[in-house]
């Protein structure tokens, strides 16, 4: 369900009353304009445009991030009966789409986006934020997420782990039934 209130069942330990999933929806977003809009406006004093060809590879790489991330997003409120945001994180294990080749689509998407925004807007500054953003998620799968996931769907996750790489996808997309 996309408006309304959710009520499908569940995770044990969740809360069980119902909520606005528009909001849910909503909130989620924060994370990613929060990384690719905010934090670049606030490092980079001068976003003057200079039409040319980094510039517009830019875009084509920006353009890209944000399919893969729209793409991503999608898997995970359809198939995962969540959304984004690791406060209402998916119900389900998602391996399908994008996520049978790697296990950080998402994030690979936001990471797409703001190295083109980097070479759209010649800013070094935003580029250092790229990097900076790939350690934080990096450091903050091992520790928080996949332990977290783990937790949550058990060997299911493991064997996804096993035989999907974090961040270089894979040639082929995995398949839990072989």
């Amino acid at each position: 369900m996309i408006l309304g209130v959710d009520r499908r069942q569940n995770m044990p330990g969740e809360d069980t009353s119902p909520k606005p999933v528009i909001l849910q929806q909503i909130l989620s977003f924060v994370l990613p304009v929060t990384a690719l809009i905010i934090i670049p406006y606030l490092l980079e004093p001068d976003f003057t445009v200079w039409i040319d060809a980094q510039f517009l590879a830019g875009v084509v790489i920006i353009a890209s991030g944000l399919l893969l991330l729209g793409v991503t997003i999608s898997s995970i409120i359809r198939r995962g009966k969540g959304t984004l945001a690791p406060w209402s994180p998916a119900r389900k294990l998602v391996v399908a789409g994008l996520y049978s080749r790697m296990r950080n689509p998402m994030i690979t998407g936001v990471l797409v986006a703001l190295l083109g925004e980097s070479l759209s807007f010649h800013s070094s500054r935003i580029f250092i934020w790229t990097i900076g953003f790939f350690l934080i998620n990096s450091i903050y799968f091992r520790l928080i997420e996949e332990p977290g996931l783990r937790k949550r769907f058990g060997t299911e996750y493991d064997e996804y782990a096993k035989n999907v790489p974090r961040w270089m996808p894979r040639m082929t997309p995995w398949n839990p039934e072989n």
